[in-house]
């Protein structure tokens, strides 16, 4: 309803999820004066971000005019006008001649015969002379939703005032419904800009991602929902936020789950809602399209070999009414959305779908697809069935895709007799081992608990415990209970003690945070062991006391890893993330050959991917990030690090890592606030578990990104709470964590050299004893800031040039790069004239951070004082003299007006600047509003006119 808003109403909107990029891009060009068109499918949010649009920016105007059409008022005409203006036009009324005051009361009463034929003129003109009286009162703000809705005479007359508005201060905020696919974005809306002003801004709303659609229900109550099943619900909805909403209700509502391999159960308000069309099919079209709907991979080959003799034909008819897509290029049948598929199949009574896949299991070629259509098709046990979902199994576990291994395997569990060998529980035991692989932890942990209800045997319960423990990952204190019960379960066994001793040497590592215990228990799991024959577990657990050892600079760390690679191998060990080649790799970048330990972790990874081992995955990321980060690769760092927090967050594994890893790489080549943001997510949810080992990493990272960031003393808390960490866990080896550097830094920076003395002159003798080059050369750049601190210029300089040689030479890009920074800063503002003492300047500086694409850095180079040479920092670092015209802008602001200035497109000044175009066109946003200007030759111009001046 139209009203004008003297005093806006403050309510709540709806708190948006995963919109931030796309409400900021409406912001800002609303705030701007523009007009903002929201369109997008059914369900996908246009609303919710048009409301929280609405109101924001409904207190910056004099007159709020609202509608919201629907289907069935459409044919209603003048209707969406009523709405808009029948609360205000009485007030400027006097304003309009007699002809258009008549026409629109006429219009808007409904008294009369008026109509766009009759009084067309007479009606344009009125409401664009309304719309003018409004805003000579103040701005005015139209927000229409469902502009698809409106009667055909609202849309007319709203687009003649609204591309003659010109400068008056009218804005737009309208959403429509188009129902393109996604996939092949079409110009549906463009006819709906014909309603809007000729600048108006188009911004499609699309899909949620699945961590997205994680976020949307735990906010929305169904947080408890398993993993596996947020999966199912974000596959099927397609991102869509209201489907995955009531998805997500219709399984909390549920008190049955989905059976495995069968589509979840959609409620009936979402199956009216796709499947309308459906009536206007055939029934045998249907059939069709329901053989389609249960098939993995359906093709119109497959489903004639599944009887569906006219397949061609009814996949057109369903094309036609808009429930499939067609695609030249591709011999698949594709629905238009996952949800028609799971609704046509959800619409199907049980014998219905059991005859679809009956037809499937002879017609599908590959026989795991086979094996899973004919248990499908078949009700109760059969031991034939399972034999071969168990074979099926096999071959997907072998194939490298143990999440389909593991549906497989519950399928193999519920058709096998009780008394049959193997038992139900025990394929149940194999199918949560597979689902632990593929990082569906919730899955894995409820299967391993059905097994312990049910299972009495020793081997099947010690596994089932050691898949309830691993699913905990890092948060091991959740199942501190389960460590003795799996001890009395194994009794004297070895092979079952091996299992166990090695699960207690995480425990003693994570939770305890004992490094001398954690060594002892894996060694002690080793033996046991090899005692018994296993040689996984031996591996396993020799590659454990490896990477203990690593990290404790202990002697006897290169004769275990020689251990842990000594034939024969466990091809499953030689690449997890627990095994030798990991400890190997760890080894490897902690003694400064980051040459093989990038060829280690990237065959490492090349192979967990393979085998779609997911956790090893997110680990051996991590590792690649960290070894392109020491390399001085901080773009490539920074991606890879974005990939593994994204793989992190999709499967809830390591969680924390992943955050503190992602931390240093936007810490070094992205965003220092986001660092900041990620560092301390890891230390809470490290401290949440009770994780001592990586809260000590989490801190350090947190301590980096607050030394980058300019807040020493914030740096100096956070790196002394690391020093005292590492000295309970019996961490010795400071390439382990590389945070001495930092904190000897920062410690020079609040005044407290002595300490920072101490700290390099402890950690050199540490460094020096395990041959630690790179941590000796970064040592030597913080003491030359003390030496700088205390007088002696000339020795640290000496002291700085030594390092920035050595850590070249060792390949640390962005170390080196540091070290060249901390040489252009010695002779502080009155040196600025030239080269530095040992030949650095800031010009030298900014190539080298601009080299590694070290972002933050770089711009601390820019942020340098002025000095008496003429011009700041930034200027001596290549951007435009010009510049100075802009001075009451931010460093980047600046950098891309004077790029601007000298004609450098868009693209041009993301490449030079290393940032995204994106992320060029929200600055000149900034810029525009802060200068008061509206275009890019208004930036040159203003320039120009300054030095005039």
């Amino acid at each position: 309803m139209g009203r004008e808003s003297k005093e806006p109403g403050r309510t709540r909107p709806t708190p948006l999820v995963a919109r931030e990029d796309l409400a900021a891009t409406a912001r800002d060009q609303l705030t701007r004066g523009g007009s903002v068109l929201l369109h997008g499918p059914a369900g996908i949010g246009k609303s919710t971000v048009l409301r929280t649009l609405a109101t924001e920016h409904a207190t910056t105007a004099a007159t709020v005019l609202r509608c919201s059409a629907t289907e069935s008022e459409s044919h209603l005409p003048f209707l969406a006008l009523a709405d808009l203006l029948g609360l205000v036009a009485a007030d400027v009324a006097d304003h309009l001649p007699t002809a258009q005051r008549t026409a629109l009361e006429s219009a808007l009463t409904g008294r009369g015969e008026s109509t766009l034929e009759r009084d067309g003129l007479a009606l344009r003109l009125a409401v664009l002379s309304t719309l003018r009286a409004l805003a000579a009162r103040g701005p005015v703000l139209i927000v229409a939703d469902d502009l698809q809705w409106l009667d055909p005479a609202s849309t007319e007359l709203l687009g003649f005032a609204a591309r003659r508005l010109g400068d008056m201060p009218i804005r737009m905020l309208c959403a429509v419904r188009t129902e393109t696919d996604p996939r092949s974005p079409g110009p549906e809306h463009d006819r709906f800009l014909r309603a809007t002003p000729p600048d108006t801004l188009a911004v499609r709303v699309g899909p949620l991602s699945r961590p997205q659609t994680a976020e949307l229900l735990t906010r929305r109550g169904f947080g408890a929902l398993p993993r596996s099943t947020v999966r199912d619900i974000h596959r099927t909805s397609g991102g869509n936020p209201l489907f995955a909403l009531e998805l997500g209700r219709a399984l909390a509502d549920s008190p049955v789950p989905p059976s495995p391999g069968e589509p979840l159960p959609v409620p009936t308000s979402l199956r009216a809602l796709v499947l309308n069309r459906l009536e206007a099919l055939p029934a045998e079209a249907r059939r069709t399209l329901l053989v389609a709907s249960a098939g993995a991979r359906p093709t119109p080959a497959l489903l004639r070999a599944a009887g569906r003799e006219n397949a061609e034909a009814e996949i057109a008819q369903a094309a036609a009414l808009g429930l499939l897509v067609t695609d030249r290029d591709s011999p698949g049948v594709r629905f238009a959305h996952p949800l028609i598929s799971a609704a046509l199949y959800a619409e199907a009574g049980p014998q219905e779908r059991r005859s679809a896949h009956a037809a499937l299991s002879t017609a599908a070629s590959d026989p795991i697809e086979r094996a899973r259509h004919l248990a499908l098709a078949t009700p109760g046990t059969d031991p034939g069935v399972a034999e071969r979902l168990g074979e099926a199994a096999a071959a997907a576990r072998e194939r490298g895709a143990p999440s389909v291994a593991a549906g497989l395997g519950l399928l193999a569990a519920r058709h096998t007799p009780a008394d049959a060998d193997p038992s139900p529980s025990a394929r149940r035991l194999q199918a949560a081992e597979d689902a632990l692989i593929a990082g569906e932890t919730d899955l894995a942990r409820n299967l391993a608990r059905q097994v312990l209800a049910d299972a009495t045997g020793p081997a099947e319960r010690v596994r089932a415990w050691i898949v309830v423990i691993e699913s905990a990952g890092h948060a091991l204190g959740e199942v501190d209970a389960a460590y003795p019960q799996a001890l009395a379960d194994a009794g004297e066994d070895p092979r079952l003690l091996a299992l166990v001793h090695y699960q207690l040497a995480w425990r003693a590592m994570l939770y305890e945070g004992d490094f001398a215990e954690a060594r002892q228990e894996a060694a002690r799991a080793a033996a046991l062991a090899e005692r018994a024959g296993d040689r996984r577990t031996e591996l396993m657990a020799l590659a454990f006391q490896a990477q203990a050892e690593t990290l404790m600079g202990h002697p006897d760390a290169p004769a275990t890893i020689k251990r842990a690679l000594k034939e024969p191998q466990d091809p499953r060990v030689a690449c997890d993330h627990n095994g030798a080649g990991s400890a190997r790799f760890r080894w490897l970048i902690m003694s400064d050959r980051l040459a093989e330990a990038r060829t280690t972790i990237s065959a490492l990874l090349r192979e967990v991917r393979r085998r779609g081992m997911v956790e090893s995955e997110v680990h051996f990321l991590r590792g690649l990030a960290e070894t392109e980060l020491r390399s001085g690769h901080c773009a490539r760092a920074l991606d890879l690090a974005r990939e593994s927090l994204r793989l992190a967050r999709d499967t809830g594994i390591g969680q924390a890592a992943a955050a503190m890893f992602t931390s240093l790489a936007e810490a070094a080549g992205g965003d220092v606030d986001r660092a900041l943001a990620l560092a301390r997510e890891a230390v809470a949810r490290a401290e949440d578990h009770g994780d001592q080992v990586y809260l000590s990493r989490a801190l350090g990272a947190l301590g980096h990104a607050q030394l980058v960031a300019g807040d020493a003393a914030g740096a100096v808390r956070s790196l002394r709470r690391v020093r005292g960490l590492e000295e309970q866990l019996g961490v010795t080896d400071p390439a382990r964590g590389r945070w001495h550097g930092d904190l000897a830094e920062a410690l020079v920076r609040v005044g407290e050299p002595a300490e920072a003395q101490r700290l390099v002159e402890v950690t050199r003798v540490r460094a020096s004893a395990l041959g630690r080059e790179s941590v000796l050369a970064v040592l030597d750049r913080a003491e030359a800031l003390v030496r700088a601190a205390r007088g002696d210029v000339d020795g640290a300089v000496r002291q700085l040039t030594s390092a920035r040689d050595r850590l070249g030479r060792l390949g640390y890009g962005l170390e080196e790069a540091r070290a060249v920074y901390a040489l252009a800063g010695l002779a502080g503002p009155a040196g600025l004239r030239g080269r530095r003492p040992g030949g650095a300047s800031y010009e030298e500086a900014a190539r080298l951070f601009r080299r590694c694409r070290a972002v933050p850095w770089l711009r601390q180079v820019e942020a340098e004082p002025v000095d008496g040479a003429g011009g700041s920092a930034a200027t001596r670092v290549g951007v435009s003299p010009g510049a100075a015209a802009l001075g009451g802008l931010a460093a980047t602001e600046r950098q891309v007006a004077a790029l601007v200035m000298e004609g450098a497109t868009n693209r041009e000044i993301a490449a030079r600047l290393f940032i995204s175009v994106k992320t060029v066109e929200a600055t000149l946003t900034r810029v525009y509003r802060k200068l008061g200007i509206r275009s890019r030759v208004d930036i040159v111009r203003l320039a120009a006119t300054r030095r005039v001046e």
